[in-house]
């Protein structure tokens, strides 16, 4: 078996995959303590598994550097192109709006990384953003897809600072704006961003949107319209293809190890 860990701002993400394909995943909270999360995580995967250790663990995310007794550290970028072409060897372009930053990846027929691009210097184009407009907005960050979905006529949100951001929705919302036209306005202000991200590293078909805001279907919307393309669909939880990609990588890692044995 192998297993690959991606332990994300937000969320950590495991999967464990044998010969055959994935075996099982697991999406949990991170918390505030990252390792034991992780740790506790590898442990309970390979446990319902009824496995006592991977032959490889890779591990990938913001908390990777934190782990040890893993046999690889890779970045979130080439884990999230190898999860993606696994899933669809067609894709080209790699969406991912994480907790802390944003990624645009452009990737090869083999699932290699090309170029990227990242928004990682502030909160803006991320789900720090989104969750801070939620919380003005009295709504979970997952329920911005239907209160977006409501809307009539939506706002036009000018800041993306996510200080600034929040000041502006307050000031909608005290105009008598209606929090459906806001939420839509917003979700449309974050695509605008992340496509902005994505255009300097060149859109090609077909394009796949990861990590957990891919299943905000208003967001999803919002940023195939902006792209102006049809987003590529998974039926594996798009929150979970980084995690994929490690474990594919951590096949790749057990591989090369029994070579070196022969």
């Amino acid at each position: 078996m192998f297993l690959g860990i991606d332990v994300g701002s937000r969320a950590c993400k495991a999967v464990l995959m044998g010969e055959a394909g994935v075996i099982a995943h697991r999406v949990v909270d991170t918390g505030a303590a990252p390792k034991t999360t992780a740790e506790t995580l590898i442990a309970r995967i390979l446990a319902e598994a009824g496995a006592q250790r991977a032959k490889a663990i890779v591990a990938t995310g913001y908390g990777r550097v934190s782990l040890t007794g893993v046999d690889r550290t890779v970045t979130e970028l080439s884990c999230h192109g190898r999860g993606a072409h696994f899933l669809n060897p067609n894709v080209r372009t790699v969406i991912d709006i994480g907790g802390q930053d944003s990624k645009a990846i452009r990737i090869d027929e083999d699932g290699a990384m090309l170029d990227f691009a990242m928004n990682d210097r502030c909160a803006a184009g991320t789900g720090r953003f989104m969750e801070g407009v939620a919380r003005v907005l009295e709504a979970e960050v997952d329920g911005l897809a239907d209160m977006g979905g409501r809307a009539t006529k939506p706002c036009t949100i000018n800041s993306m600072c996510a200080v600034f951001a929040e000041s502006e929705v307050i000031s909608l919302l005290s105009q008598g704006f209606e929090k459906e036209d806001v939420a839509a306005g917003v979700l449309l202000a974050l695509a605008r961003r992340v496509a902005n991200l994505a255009r300097g590293v060149g859109v090609k078909a077909q394009v796949a949107f990861v990590g957990g805001a891919a299943k905000n279907a208003g967001l999803r919307k919002a940023l195939a319209e902006t792209l102006g393309v049809d987003l590529v669909s998974f039926k594996t939880d798009p929150q979970i293809v980084g995690a994929l990609g490690a474990a594919l990588i951590a096949q790749e890692v057990a591989q090369e190890a029994a070579k070196e044995l022969a």
